[in-house]
């Protein structure tokens, strides 16, 4: 029983040459021109999926001048295979990887675009506020009151009450006669 579908290359509409058929379908995809070669002869673009999603990524391919069919695959066959999943596997993380630093790419090509429409005097405003909070009187308006004096009683008491128990102590370790009961 064939649970899910593979997308295969069948042909080219007749007005798409296959190297702007390549090309398009590289933008569209953002993967390599390379594996998209590999699709046209023969070798699938994408992992097996079910139904709807093949018959989408067929509608793609379509809207892009690619004919294609489904190939049905099983899931003996998947099962079977467990080296060439691992490589599937592999392939699909080598594409996620290849995706996310295209984006990133995309990205910085975008805001170095961005920089560049930035006029003179907004790229250098930032620099000229940097030092400005040098110029201020660092707040000082408020007069400093001198901290309140406390009281050293208790400091006091605590040290003669340490001295107390250290000399009782010491009288106690030297007669220790004197204190037995």
């Amino acid at each position: 029983m064939a649970d899910n579908f593979r997308v295969i290359f069948a042909g080219l509409a007749d007005s798409v040459d296959i190297k702007t058929a390549c090309t398009n379908l590289a933008t569209k995809l953002k993967t390599s021109d390379e594996k998209v070669a590999l699709f046209f002869k023969g070798k699938p673009l994408f992992a097996p999926s079910n139904k709807d999603k093949a018959l989408k990524q067929a509608k793609l391919l379509a809207s892009l001048g690619i004919k294609s069919k489904l190939q049905a695959v099983s899931n003996a066959i998947q099962n079977s295979s467990a080296p060439a999943a691992n490589n599937q596997r592999d392939e699909r993380i080598f594409d996620a990887l290849d995706y996310i630093t295209s984006s990133l790419i995309h990205l910085e090509e975008k805001l170095d675009e961005l920089e560049q429409r930035l006029p003179e005097a907004q790229l250098k405003a930032p620099d000229e506020n940097v030092d400005e909070w040098q110029d201020d009187d660092l707040m000082l308006d408020e007069n400093l009151a001198p901290p309140k004096k406390r009281s050293n009683l208790l400091l006091y008491s605590l040290i003669a009450t340490a001295t107390i128990l250290l000399v009782v102590l010491a009288v106690f370790l030297i007669f220790p006669d004197l204190f037995s009961f």
